[in-house]
């Protein structure tokens, strides 16, 4: 009998390895994409490892309808099972084998609803790449005419709308700029309404409300927290978490002697960028003497950088941000 299954995932052709108890293949199959839900669907509840990769959340959420124990683990864990050449069969035999040890940590299987915001977050990450790029391309059309502005965009912005009004191009360059500048002006009302999505996402979820009530957490923060992080229950403490983000010193250790080193910058860039920028805002309030933490703030800013301090707070941070979750979550609330 089957009681653990591999599962290689892709747009068309999945691949499907099985084992028993002890650990003998019993299952190696190819399936058509539009075959998958109705060969489970025949099979007794198994243990199903999937990569963590697009579509992975979707078939997770599909898989477990059938009453499967479905667990998505990061490619980076099962690599190290992947016994012979690369192919699909090999892949899904090395995610068989991977689900079965003990210390792997899993992801979180994502809902339709953080996948929905998550989207939100993306698109509004590409808007803002692409006024960036919008407003260096300007800038350097500009420089070869012999005219320099500054590299802030609200700077920028004011001393274009002068140049605008006042220069010496030909008509054919003001033309260009003039689309030039109407694109930025679209990517920025792009921006302002994804943030109004986002902020009234927050503030409707409750977990995501609650977490706003933190020193430097608004509602980008909150809810890509909810909607990254997926169920806290997969994180043994709030360290565990913080360590998930890459946010926790790197390790040199042997022979007894411990060394440390900078953060690890693992997991999710995106998420780990919004919590330090938050420490920063919350830095700036603690100069003012605002703010829940103040004393703890000040006090480590008499031997460390405030780059440092940033990073330990946003450390602390993540803590408090999985404590909220964690409670929440456990009392049923989401």
């Amino acid at each position: 009998m089957t009681i653990r299954i591999g599962l290689d995932i892709a747009k068309n052709i999945f691949v499907v390895y099985g084992v028993d108890r002890n650990g003998k293949k019993t299952l190696s199959k190819k399936l058509k994409r539009q075959s998958v839900l109705s060969f489970f669907a025949q099979l007794p509840p198994a243990l199903i490892g999937i990569e963590s990769c697009g579509s992975s959340s979707y078939w997770g959420r599909e898989l477990k309808k059938l009453g499967h124990d479905v667990r998505l683990i990061a490619p980076k864990y099962v690599k190290p099972y992947l016994m012979k050449e690369k192919n699909d069969l090999n892949d899904a035999s090395a995610i068989c084998e991977a689900i079965s040890r003990p210390n792997v940590n899993f992801v979180a299987i994502k809902t339709e609803e953080q996948q929905e915001i998550l989207m939100v977050h993306r698109v509004r990450s590409r808007s803002i790449s692409t006024r960036t790029s919008l407003m260096n391309q300007i800038r350097g059309h500009l420089a070869e005419f012999g005219y320099v502005f500054s590299q802030g965009r609200e700077k920028c912005k004011k001393e274009l709308m002068d140049f605008l009004s006042d220069n010496d191009l030909s008509p054919l360059v003001m033309e260009i700029v003039h689309d030039l500048y109407a694109s930025v002006l679209r990517e920025e009302e792009r921006i302002a309404q994804f943030d109004r999505l986002i902020d009234r996402w927050a503030r409707s979820h409750p977990v995501a409300r609650e977490l706003l009530t933190l020193d430097g957490i608004g509602a980008l923060t909150a809810s890509a927290v909810v909607a990254t992080a997926g169920d806290s229950k997969i994180f043994k403490s709030g360290r565990q978490f913080s360590a998930w983000l890459g946010l926790v010193p790197r390790q040199y250790s042997s022979g007894g002697k411990s060394k440390q080193g900078r953060i690890t910058k693992k997991g999710d860039t995106y998420l780990r960028t919004l919590l330090i920028h938050g420490a920063r805002t919350v830095l700036l309030m603690s100069s003012r003497g605002k703010g829940v933490h103040t004393e703890w703030v000040e006090k480590l800013r008499k031997s460390k950088p405030d780059n440092v301090v940033a990073v330990a707070y946003a450390s602390k941070q993540a803590r408090m941000l999985w404590a909220m979750m964690f409670k929440y979550q456990n009392n049923g609330i989401c």
